[in-house]
């Protein structure tokens, strides 16, 4: 036996050595996993630090912190993760949402009208989590999510059921294909994989852990941003915005892309930490 104190400085210290994690975030780290294995908040932890924590509960942490020791992700091990302040299921069949994404939320939100319907296509949906939220804030928006995993999917739609979201329709599709020729929309937007095949950031920290499709995309990680640019044309209703994702080394290649196939008003906005981060033109 030990007390929560106890198995919380034990923990913070094992992360930390392990992960290489700043100390701060390895004690909220260690609050997390303990508060899940307790069913307890961290105020709780924070406010009994002389709690006995008793040989099946210390078991259950303990299992917690080997797969975080692993590098697993915390969201996975939690099978949740906030985003744009909202809760969703998450596990390795899907990315995981990502603070930076939430700047393409709020862009895609500025070109969606508060009264009126209009038609949003979010490609490669993954836990459903840019698309529900859009629908969430604008009830009057018609909102499509594809994605090609049938795992994907049936997490999309689990956390839209949990939510309560009714306006958002999920289909299968590898990008574009699963459609119907005469499907426009007035919006599309994208957190396509753009990470270069060869990237060694792909076998190191949690990405190791989340689907390979979702994070890279050829040579130099713009092919699924080049067949999202061509083929958005075809979908696009007149005056139509595509909104993607990227990474802070392409805004210059994403926006010689939209030239290329004819868009218009290109332009790339940073993200909280001065990154360039999402890229946006418009159907001319």
């Amino acid at each position: 036996m030990s007390t929560l104190g106890q198995a919380l400085r034990a923990a913070r210290s094992r992360l930390i050595d392990a992960l290489a994690l700043e100390p701060e975030v390895a004690a909220l780290e260690a609050h997390v996993l303990l508060g899940h294995a307790l069913h307890k908040s961290r105020a709780y932890l924070l406010a009994h630090p002389e709690a006995m924590l008793y040989a099946a509960n210390l078991a259950a942490f303990e299992a917690l912190l080997q797969r975080r020791l692993s590098g697993e992700p915390i969201a996975y091990i939690l099978g949740r993760r906030e985003f744009y302040g909202l809760e969703f299921a998450v596990s390795p069949a899907v990315l995981i949402p990502r603070p930076e994404t939430e700047l393409l939320v709020e862009l895609a939100l500025e070109r969606i009208p508060t009264r009126q319907p209009t038609r949003v296509l979010d490609l490669g949906t993954g836990s459903g989590a840019i698309a529900i939220t859009l629908a969430k804030l604008r009830p009057q928006a018609l909102v499509t999510a594809v994605d090609v995993s049938p795992d994907a999917l049936a997490i999309a739609r689990h956390n839209a059921e949990r939510l309560g979201i009714s306006n958002v329709r999920f289909i299968a599709s590898d990008w574009f294909q699963g459609l119907a020729a005469h499907d426009r929309f007035e919006l599309i937007v994208a957190n396509p994989p753009y990470i270069a095949e060869d990237d060694p950031h792909l076998q190191q920290g949690d990405v190791r852990f989340e689907p390979n499709s979702a994070l890279q995309s050829g040579a130099d990680g713009l092919d699924a941003i080049r067949l999202i640019a061509r083929e958005a044309r075809r979908f696009l209703s007149p005056n139509g915005w595509l909104l993607f994702e990227h990474g802070f080394d392409q805004p210059g290649a994403c926006a010689d892309i939209l030239a290329s196939f004819g868009y218009a008003n290109i332009h790339c906005q940073r993200d909280l930490a001065g990154q360039p981060r999402v890229s946006s033109g418009k159907l001319s």
